[in-house]
């Protein structure tokens, strides 16, 4: 069983458990075990069968004893019994905006609402308006709130869908017969969800690697099949096509699977306008002969293009681009030198500095800034000033036994509902770093909200803005904000605005980013790490910068650190 499906289970624990009304602290010790676990580099199994389970921060002898009964048994009967007495789509319920567990057990147990469906109804019918700490307006935002949620039904975080391709090409791979395998599609282009996930491999006989798959232990169902081609639903909720052709048809199918579809029919058209054509089977030329593919690049050599990565194919005038000759060369992961945005267990990370030095110099950072949460937020253990100007203290003492790497003192300082920042400036002018970002009051209408950041931007000290717009995917959209104008704002303030590469984030994301550089905002890419698993999510934050067409000139983490220092002056 992998960690994520383990840690799924402790979630959703949390979440029935918060919802029937129990112990704070025991959801609390619930929740933070699946971020532990889902964040572990080893796989839970391999520790409990090392007996080192108890050994992992988070892990307690309860948590641990249910962590053996899920590794035994496959499931959790204290789980079961809970989904047996509340209905799943309670927990539909329970993650609309400004619905929460209290209101959810209130739906629940007064009106009977067992899903989304009977949510709208008893919403249209007036009744939710009747029912103490609700109203008129509330079952408004109700209705809202379930038509987004149709909207985004059926889209994977990419991050999943990136996980479960890897296992699966891996395994495909050993396969007999298989020359090669790769991820397409919306997952190979990094787009921050995926409807399904597409993959393509070559071999010479197909049926024994669709059967293959067929019987994977991933595998719920097999939904649709057909001489070369599958489709599954995985245990994931995540539905996955593969495509197993001939090898001479491998990149020409790849390339025509990994899309976009738009892309990809305009590249036909200049493929037409030029004699040849294309399609998965190659690129022919006009006596219908199909020239030698070895690399997707050959194709656009073909076509007198320059090549164009997975990322920027969403036909957003890379093609003309392309053939003009004037593609950015955007920016790479390794030319990442160091992370701004990273917490330790001064305030809610299980990371202490000493980690975080350890773990980015293994990536071959630079530099790296401890960002821990300012006072207003408790619930974080924000940082009161005499703790805040003792870790600063000891980062310094670091420093000076630190060869080759520096440590920046830092804060994500909390912009408070008027747009005031939780230090006072004096606190703030002798930092390294300064981040700034909104944690409360998300139900500010745009006017106001944009007014706060925009405030927050106008101050001297502050950096970067973090995770600009608040979202969290699948879980919670952006605020009501302006975005267009607090990029304005930013190129007259100089203020860096962050892509928060969590995967769950993804914020700012691609278009708002390639907006801010072309009105000369500088972009940081950083991680927001809470534990070192998550200092591995940068690449995520990297494609997002891709898809905006960065080059490592727009982002300042790509500078060294006496650059990077003049940036933040």
């Amino acid at each position: 069983m992998q960690n994520i499906e383990i840690a799924w289970i402790f979630s959703e624990l949390a979440d029935l458990l918060e919802i029937k009304g129990e112990d704070f602290f025991k959801v609390r010790a619930y929740r933070r075990a699946a971020q532990v676990l889902a964040h572990l580099e080893q796989p839970v199994q391999e520790l409990y069968r090392r007996h080192m389970l108890s050994k992992v921060p988070g892990i307690g002898k309860a948590i641990e004893g249910k962590i053996k009964e899920i590794l035994e048994t496959g499931k959790l009967e204290k789980h079961q019994e809970l989904l047996r007495e509340i209905p799943p789509g309670v927990l539909a319920v329970k993650q609309l905006p400004g619905i929460g567990p209290v209101r959810a057990r209130v739906l629940f147990k007064e009106l009977g609402v067992t899903n989304l469906a009977e949510l709208e109804q008893a919403a249209k019918e007036r009744r939710v308006r009747t029912l103490r700490g609700f109203s008129s307006k509330m079952e408004w935002d109700i209705l809202n709130g379930i038509e987004m949620v149709r909207h985004r039904q059926g889209r994977t975080r990419l991050s999943v869908a990136r996980e479960l391709a890897a296992e699966l090409t891996e395994f495909i791979k050993l396969l007999p017969g298989v020359k090669e395998v790769s991820e397409a599609g919306s997952t190979r282009r990094w787009r921050e969800t995926v409807g399904d996930l597409d993959l393509v491999a070559s071999a010479a006989d197909p049926a024994p690697v669709l059967t293959a798959l067929a019987t994977h232990p991933r595998v719920k169902e097999v939904t649709e099949q057909q001489s070369n081609r599958i489709r599954v639903y995985t245990w994931w909720g995540l539905s996955v096509d593969l495509q197993v052709v001939a090898p001479q048809e491998y990149i020409a199918t790849l390339h025509r699977n990994t899309g976009s579809k738009a892309h990809y029919a305009k590249l036909q058209e200049v493929a037409q306008s030029q004699g040849f054509k294309l399609n998965h089977h190659g690129l022919f030329n006009q006596g219908g002969q199909c020239l030698p593919i070895q690399h997707e690049k050959d194709i656009y050599e073909a076509l007198h293009m320059e090549y164009i990565p997975p990322e920027l194919r969403e036909d957003r005038g890379e093609v003309e681009a392309a053939l003009a000759g004037s593609l950015p060369s955007i920016i790479q992961l390794a030319d990442i030198k160091g992370d701004l945005h990273i917490h330790t267990t001064w305030s809610d990370s299980v990371m202490e500095l000493e980690d975080v030095v350890k773990r980015c110099r293994e990536k071959g950072y630079a530099y790296a800034a401890i960002t821990d949460h300012s006072r207003s937020l408790r619930i974080a253990n924000g940082l009161e000033l005499d703790r805040l100007q003792e870790q600063h203290r000891i980062i310094r003492e670091m420093n000076e036994q630190l060869e080759d790497f520096t440590l920046l003192t830092g804060v994500e300082v909390d912009i408070l509902p008027n747009g005031d920042l939780d230090y006072p400036d004096e606190i703030l002018e002798p930092m390294d770093v300064v981040i700034a970002s909104v944690h409360s009051g998300f139900k500010q209408s745009r006017k106001e909200i944009t007014e706060r950041i925009t405030k927050a931007m106008e101050n001297e000290h502050v950096d970067i803005i973090a995770h600009m717009t608040g979202r969290v995917l699948g879980r919670r959209e952006s605020y009501d904000l302006d975005v267009e104008a607090l990029i304005e704002t930013a190129a007259k303030t100089g203020t860096i605005l962050e892509i928060n590469a969590s995967p769950d984030r993804l914020d700012i994301n691609d278009v708002y980013a390639r907006m801010a550089r072309d009105a000369g905002v500088k972009i940081c890419i950083n991680t927001d790490a809470h534990d070192a698993r998550r200092l591995d999510e940068m690449p995520y934050g990297v494609a997002v910068a891709r898809r905006a067409w960065l080059e490592p000139r727009d982002v300042v983490n790509t500078l060294d650190i006496e650059s990077l220092r003049e940036v933040l002056r």
